[in-house]
């Protein structure tokens, strides 16, 4: 759709990437400078339209939801990306959040954390999302709690799209396919996946 709109225009593509920070907490990890140099608050976005959010993880997942201290504020910011962006990754914490947030799914403690690489199945190979996938495919995973395959089943308007035997599910689709949660680190480098097992 951008390439025909971009041809038929004959005019330069226009990209607005932004990298979103949340105004109701501070960042333990990055320099508030660094922030305000590189990063946007939600007010200075809101009455814009994106083709794509990536909302990621939080090493908040062992709190209950709502007493993580930035949750009126996210979960204002998962309900404008509904009308505001035209499809939406949730990713590791943000997955979870985003399923409970609008479809009441629960997440449970794990007795230890999960973490490794693990074999994963396709179970839609037409959906776009798999393209270039093989019937299986490992992904890394790094949580202490997980959703679980008999709650998303109790919601129609959810899809589970894959899951490993070991590591649970992976991603689930709604509205067809403009949201998408996913439970693992498929971003993971091999570096990444060193640094968050030594921590």
């Amino acid at each position: 759709e951008t390439q025909l709109l971009r041809a038929l225009s004959n005019t330069p593509l226009q990209v607005d990437c932004s990298f979103l920070m949340l105004e109701t907490h501070i960042s333990k990890n990055t320099s508030q400078t660094h922030l305000n140099k590189f990063y946007v608050t939600f007010d200075e976005i809101r009455r814009k339209r994106f083709d794509g959010m990536i909302i990621t993880g939080a090493p908040v997942e062992q709190m209950p939801f709502e007493e993580v201290d930035y949750w009126k504020e996210v979960s204002e910011i998962f309900d404008w990306a509904r009308t505001h962006v035209t499809s939406t990754l949730y990713i590791c914490w943000a997955a979870q959040a985003g399923l409970y947030h609008f479809y009441g799914v629960p997440k449970y403690p794990l007795p230890q954390k999960m973490f490794g690489i693990f074999k994963h199945k396709v179970y839609d190979h037409q959906n776009p999302i798999f393209r270039g996938f093989d019937d299986e495919f490992y992904v890394p995973h790094s949580r202490h709690t997980e959703v679980r395959k008999s709650d998303i089943e109790k919601v129609p308007e959810l899809t589970l799209l894959s899951e490993s035997e070991e590591s649970g599910v992976y991603m689930v689709m709604a509205r067809g396919g403009r949201e998408f949660f996913i439970t693992g680190h498929s971003e993971y480098s091999p570096y990444t996946l060193d640094t968050e097992y030594r921590r």
